[in-house]
């Protein structure tokens, strides 16, 4: 597995590109601290968002999950660049001609996958933790780390996301192309939830039920906004007579669904290779 990671790190590496895409992504989740320093001047009001609790342990865990997830386009198209560079430079079939097999080569494809998921996963975990401590009101350790199942949420999240875009980098071979394919499949699911809910069955969760089964609904469902927990929002509702029971756990079906969705990305992603010819 080393020698496999090794071989990817390398063409990594002298990639500006990917370089410059993997720096700004982990800069831009460092930016969420800039949210605590962010004051509003609304008449004689005057809050700043720290202050209104998005910091506080464990509702830390889920708010940065989300907004970090955000970002993950930025992973996503190194992800896709790196497949299709491999058949613009030609360097795939080397790699099979120096005695990679084709099973090791999607491997090491899918261990780097899992490389920017964990590390990705790891950097999210430093940064919470300095600012939860730096901002949060409770600072016990059996609150602190309370959450911790939305970074496994995360990590799963990225996994199956990035499976998808290896996927689509095979599949299309052009970077460009298979972004727009991710577009439009995100299109796709959108319309189809839309059609199922408003016309085939509506007045009902049968939409909902059937589109967590999609791939990026079902990784979108790992994670859900965390907006609406806030103790401002849930007061603001019920002022209006309003109520908001939303949802807000990690379930382990839907961990499985995403789970199985990145066993079959790699699985059509092999049978892709092994049937095309080089």
């Amino acid at each position: 597995m080393l020698r496999l990671l090794e071989i990817e790190y390398n063409k990594l590496r002298y990639s500006r590109s990917a370089k410059i895409l993997i720096i700004t992504y982990f800069i831009l989740i460092t930016f969420i601290a800039l949210i605590a320093s962010i004051e509003f001047n609304i008449g004689t009001i005057e809050f700043r968002v720290a202050d209104q609790g998005i910091f506080n342990f464990p509702y830390i865990w889920h708010f940065n999950s989300y907004i970090a997830a955000i970002l993950k386009l930025f992973l996503a198209i190194v992800i896709v660049s790196m497949m299709s560079n491999e058949y613009s430079n030609r360097t795939i079939k080397q790699n099979l001609i120096d005695g990679l097999s084709k099973k090791e080569f999607i491997l090491s494809k899918f261990l780097t996958v899992l490389v920017f998921a964990g590390v990705s996963t790891l950097f999210l975990f430093i940064v919470t933790i300095i600012l939860g401590y730096s901002f949060s009101d409770f600072t016990e350790l059996s609150i602190v780390f309370s959450d911790l199942e939305y970074l496994l949420a995360y990590f799963v999240k990225l996994t199956g996301f990035f499976a998808f875009c290896m996927f689509l980098g095979i599949l299309v071979k052009r970077s460009a192309f298979a972004l727009g394919f991710l577009v439009v499949w995100f299109i796709f699911e959108g319309i189809l939830y839309a059609i199922l809910n408003f016309q085939v069955f509506k007045g009902t969760d049968i939409a909902t039920n059937i589109m967590q089964f999609f791939p990026l609904e079902s990784m979108s469902n790992l994670v859900v906004e965390p907006f609406s927990r806030l103790n401002a929002v849930q007061t603001a509702a019920s002022q209006i007579g309003g109520e908001l029971t939303k949802d807000y756990g990690i379930h382990w079906y839907q961990l499985l669904i995403v789970i199985a969705w990145i066993a079959i990305f790699i699985y059509l992603s092999l049978m892709l290779l092994k049937k095309r010819d080089l």
